[in-house]
């Protein structure tokens, strides 16, 4: 019962709701012990050939309200418990969403998606459930069984009450004996779950790769595999839940078999009358939505304890990034300065940054290049803050990134990664998702800058195209052109390009980049390729290797260096000449 402790805070914030869905399950209760009272008493006045027309309307007409009542009551107590429980399902999906999204790149290399999906659906339903049903089974197990007892014990026959119920500490001993086992394997079954959920996303984004290497049959088999998985832990779960009914059940057969043996034998000596027996059996009937509620609670309860300590532990999870107490939420623009001593990812990382320092004027274009993993999209995620700088700093305006709250740094960014994105929306909602508010205008003019304007045009549907999951529809330098022109539409104060241009053409690279120098005049950008043509105009170029700056400078000077930028610049050149057929 510890997870209706844990979910106090749920119902203290919901109290009115609770206190009036239990305050009505209550009447509701005490209503239904009526029905048997009557039953029993016109039985003994047949009996007796004392019973008249009038009385007998009078206790159908009293049980008619009755029933409407217990219709009334229970319509409202379940509108407000369950509706209740409904409200704690959108808080916790809300606190995993929220929760998501404050979490650093780490947490996702940590987690899988599939496994996050499995604690915002099956995890939630399982404690919406303990807060829903949960409730209705423990107050219906605690007030009507009570009540029944009273009703049974006091106004028929004490003895004939404490026989009938002899077997149930049997029943309460071995319910609570199937709850431990149902916690630790439904546990095991949200596991499979999860890594079921995993398969099928990853499957999922992973089609094409799946189909072009002839792999389809093994990752079906696979799949199979999984599901085989989930359903035997599942079947175990089933196994201990389907043990409750049976064992409460015939429990209350025993019950039911001491009541009618003993009654008879009260009767017989006068103790009770036939309808006061009829009454006490009518109340054992009631008495078993109790007995099966205490089983069904325990198993409700051990499913939601399992879930409840599932989400905990992943919301109990802090993000490695957050705003300082006194973040500035406003951050003005000026010289870019960078001063990084040193930077890890992790004790078990083997890649470091070291003695990283360079400064970008406002307006200026920075290119950075480099083999691939020396650490130019790293230099690029620190600016955005996904990771925070082990020793040393980098500043904004002589403000230091830590002392500026992420919401209002990232206002200022526009950021296009090497691997793009795109929602299963239409071609102009995923250009103007940064700018909800944009105007047709300005999503052409953004996507015109990126050089895909003309190409949208040439769809049927042109800016109404739906793109498809992941931008399935598209080619990848379409998505590249789009995935800029998301970025344009924003008109940051800082635009960085991470290598995003190289499923484009020389010549379509060439047109881009001319449109941002005129179209970001006086705006900073920030470039990193592996052709040297992209960031050859930039007011200053960075090489990095194994994460250090091994050369800087603008084109004109590294290219007369000995060193890297000259031997990549040289042979890219040699290779455009080749393909040009040696023109």
């Amino acid at each position: 019962m510890s997870v209706f402790k844990d979910l106090f805070w749920f119902f203290k914030q919901e109290k009115r709701s609770y206190i009036w869905g239990i305050s009505l399950l209550v009447i509701v209760a005490l209503l239904e012990l009526l029905p048997p009272k009557v039953i029993g008493y016109v039985i003994d006045e047949l009996i007796k050939n004392s019973l008249n027309g009038k009385n007998l309307l009078f206790w159908v007409c009293l049980i008619f309200i009755n029933g409407l009542l217990l219709y009334t009551f229970r319509f409202w107590w379940r509108r407000m418990i369950f509706g209740s429980s409904l409200k704690l399902a959108k808080q916790l999906r809300d606190d995993l969403y929220n929760h998501f999204t404050k979490m650093s790149p780490s947490f996702y290399q940590k987690n899988r998606i599939g496994d996050l999906m499995a604690h915002a659906t099956n995890d939630v339903q399982a404690v919406r459930e303990t807060a829903g049903a949960g409730i209705l089974t423990f107050v219906d197990s605690i007030i009507l069984g009570g009540s029944v007892l009273v009703m049974m014990a006091v106004s028929i026959s004490w003895k004939l009450t404490i026989l009938s119920l002899l077997p149930l500490p049997v029943m309460a001993i071995l319910t609570q004996y199937y709850g431990k086992l149902l916690h630790q394997r439904f546990h095991l079954a949200q596991e499979s779950f999860s890594e079921l959920n995993n398969k099928v996303q990853e499957s999922m984004s992973g089609l094409k790769v799946i189909r072009s290497l002839g792999q389809s049959k093994e990752d079906i088999e696979a799949f199979k595999s999984q599901a085989d998985t989930v359903v035997k832990n599942n079947m175990k779960v089933a196994r201990i839940d389907a043990l409750f009914d049976p064992t409460i059940m015939l429990v209350v057969s025993v019950c039911y078999m001491i009541a009618v043996v003993y009654g008879s034998r009260l009767v017989i000596v006068d103790e009770i009358t036939v309808g006061q027996l009829i009454t006490f059996v009518t109340y054992l009937g009631i008495l078993i939505w109790p007995m099966l509620a205490i089983g069904w609670l325990f198993n409700i309860v051990e499913r939601g304890r399992a879930s409840y300590d599932r989400i905990r532990s992943l919301l109990s999870i802090e993000p490695e990034i957050k705003d300082s107490q006194h973040a500035s939420t406003k951050l003005s623009m000026g010289e870019i300065n960078y001063s990084i001593n040193f930077f890890k990812f992790n004790e078990e990382s083997n890649f470091e940054l070291r003695d990283i320092k360079f400064s970008v004027q406002e307006g200026q274009t920075i290119g950075i290049v480099g083999k691939t993993g020396q650490g130019k999209t790293t230099l690029l995620k620190l600016l955005l803050r996904e990771y925070e700088v082990n020793n040393g700093g980098i500043s904004v305006g002589d403000v230091n990134l830590k002392d500026t709250t992420l919401l209002a740094l990232r206002e200022h960014i526009g950021y296009v990664p090497q691997e793009h994105f795109l929602f299963s929306n239409t071609i102009k909602e995923n250009i103007a998702f940064s700018q909800i508010n944009s105007s047709i205008e300005d999503v052409y003019k953004a996507a015109e800058i990126a050089n895909i304007h003309d190409d949208i045009l040439e769809f049927p549907l042109g800016y109404e195209t739906v793109v498809g999951e992941r931008g399935v529809s598209l080619s990848g330098g379409q998505k590249q052109r789009i995935s800029i022109a998301r970025s344009l539409i924003k008109n940051p104060n800082i635009l960085i390009l991470d290598d995003c241009l190289s499923a484009v053409d020389a010549k379509t690279e060439e047109k881009i980049l001319r449109s941002l120098k005129d179209e970001r005049d006086g705006k900073t950008t920030f470039i990193t390729s592996h052709r040297m043509s992209a960031v050859m105009h930039s007011d200053l170029i960075i090489v990095l290797d194994e994460g250090r700056i091994i050369q800087r400078g603008k084109h004109e000077e590294l290219v007369q260096q000995n060193g890297w930028y000259k031997e990549m610049f040289e042979r890219q050149q040699l290779e455009e000449l080749v393909e040009q057929g040696g023109r």
